[in-house]
């Protein structure tokens, strides 16, 4: 089983449940792994201390001007979609930067005049903490391949166990391939009018990827009802409220995992962890009703 976990937008607390739904469900006799595809900024590692014991590098294969085939022709930077590849007065300039690795220049090139070679644009990094396997990518300063990474980091998804991945921020191109063959979504989001706006985002590009999902309100005690009053006429599950308490905040700003520093609070994740499970089984249910229909 995979859940996703997402937000509309930054700062809602996206990493906080991510951490704790994997530290409970560790606990509930299932092994679990937790993946950090927020690969530009991840920070699970600062909540879990994990033991890292292995590292790979991530790379990708980008063109290598051989100058003496090449003819200036111009093939290259008609192919190119993305700009990398510019002409000038029978020069080839090649911007790495702008390249997304998709091969066409080296495939159309009329004088093979083209080779491929690795570029290396981030680290996997392996290890474990508090009995949860911990797996996340880091991408490199200036590269814009996340979600090349972020498709090496769920490379670790098996028929066995959960994974919990969690997600980048927002509903970008890198949220969508987090999700890609996920089970189950869980948006987290705060009932503010920023939050309400990123929630509708969310839910639209959820929706349209049609994968089940549900709400966790986070900081629940503050703003107003909007995100309610949305979630019901949308028809939108909600999972689980998080209270706006000094105690937590605290935990977070100390980089704890709120499940084991506040036991009290145990309960809120446990009760995540079991909407979620209902959820899915009334997904089965209604999927098999209408095959059946």
């Amino acid at each position: 089983m995979t859940i996703v976990v997402v937000s509309g937008k930054g700062g809602t607390g996206k990493t906080t449940i991510a951490t704790n739904l994997a530290w409970t469900l560790s606990h509930s006799g299932n092994p679990v792994t937790i993946l950090d595809c927020d690969v530009e900024n991840p920070n699970c590692h600062i909540f879990l201390h994990p033991v890292i014991n292995r590292r790979e590098q991530c790379s990708v294969l980008v063109p290598s001007l051989i100058e003496e085939l090449c003819t200036g022709c111009g093939t290259c930077q008609d192919v190119c979609m993305y700009d990398a590849m510019i002409v000038l007065k029978g020069t080839v300039l090649f911007l790495p930067e702008r390249c997304r690795s998709c091969g066409g220049c080296t495939l159309f090139c009329p004088e093979n005049a083209l080779n491929e070679e690795g570029k290396i644009i981030g680290t996997i990094e392996y290890g474990n903490a508090h009995d949860i396997a911990f797996v996340h990518g880091k991408l490199n300063s200036g590269e814009l391949l996340a979600t090349t990474l972020i498709r090496q980091v769920k490379k670790s998804i098996s028929q066995e166990g959960v994974f919990i991945i969690d997600a980048p921020a927002g509903t970008s191109n890198s949220v969508i391939e987090a999700m890609n063959g996920a089970d189950f979504v869980v948006l987290v989001a705060e009932p503010t009018p920023f939050g309400i706006h990123g929630l509708k985002r969310a839910v639209d590009m959820v929706r349209k990827c049609n994968l089940p999902f549900g709400v966790v309100v986070n900081r629940y005690d503050i703003g107003n009802q909007d995100v309610y009053e949305y979630c019901l006429v949308e028809d939108i599950p909600i999972l689980a409220q998080i209270p706006n308490e000094e105690n937590i905040a605290k935990t977070y700003s100390y980089g704890l995992v709120m499940s084991i520093a506040l036991p009290q609070h145990r309960i809120l994740f446990m009760n995540l962890e079991k909407s979620i499970t209902e959820q899915m089984h009334l997904r089965q249910i209604l999927t098999k009703d209408r095959v059946e229909t």
